[in-house]
Formats: C-alpha cells, sequence, structure tokens
C-alpha cells in the first residue's frame, strides 16, 4: 500500500504563485508515475502534471506553461510549481501515484485526500 500526503495549498491572489508537494511512503518501490490532477467546479479529474521515476514528464493542456514539476526519488516527493495563477485554477489538487508510467488517469491507483487551491481575482 501507499499512502500519499499533500501539502501547499491556500489561498493565492491571481497572478501569484504556489508549491505544492506530495510525500509518499509505504510500498514505495511500486510506485513509477507521480504527479497532480486537479477538479475544478465539478469537472472530470484533469491532468496537471505527472512525471515518472525516470523524468519523463506530461503537462496538462491549460497549464502548460504555467507549471513546472519536479520530483526527488530519494525523498518519495514529487513538488508543483505553479505561477501566474487564475480563478479559473481555483480547485482540489490531489496527489497520484501509479505502478506503471501514469499516461492516464486509469492507470493512478493511489491517492492523496487533496488540498484546495483557492486563487482569488
Amino acid at each position: 500500500q501507499v499512502q500519499l500526503v499533500e501539502s501547499g495549498g491556500g489561498l493565492v491572489q491571481a497572478g501569484g504563485s504556489l508549491r505544492l508537494s506530495c510525500a509518499a511512503s509505504g510500498s514505495i518501490s511500486a510506485i513509477n508515475g507521480m504527479g497532480w490532477y486537479r477538479q475544478v467546479s465539478g469537472n472530470q479529474r484533469e491532468r496537471v502534471a505527472t512525471i515518472t521515476r525516470l523524468g519523463r514528464i506530461d503537462y496538462g493542456a491549460s497549464v502548460k506553461d504555467r507549471v513546472t514539476i519536479s520530483r526527488d526519488n530519494a525523498k518519495n516527493t514529487v513538488y508543483l510549481r505553479m505561477n501566474s495563477l487564475k480563478s479559473e485554477d481555483t480547485g482540489v489538487y490531489y496527489c497520484a501515484a501509479a505502478s506503471t508510467s501514469g499516461t492516464i488517469l486509469d492507470e493512478y491507483n493511489y491517492w492523496g485526500q487533496g488540498t484546495q487551491v483557492t486563487v482569488s481575482s
């Protein structure tokens, strides 16, 4: 089993920045893909950014010019830096982990509790 603990969400003004962190524990050797999905305004969960153990990165189309994902395998932690935040970025951000590379949502079998990000305009 894998546990994911997120931190770093909160309230930020439009145009500001946030850094989210997600620390994994448990059966770490089972993890390959890690990253962030978000749920905005009741929509389906969408990819923000994901990264494999070897460093292959996929960014969501709506955020790719404004976010940077990184991973520290030694600390079993993934980070998400978000810049130029907009009100439409408001939502719940979930850390996710997959035993595969995590190309699609259905591959992610471990999820954090989610952290709220609110962008005020």
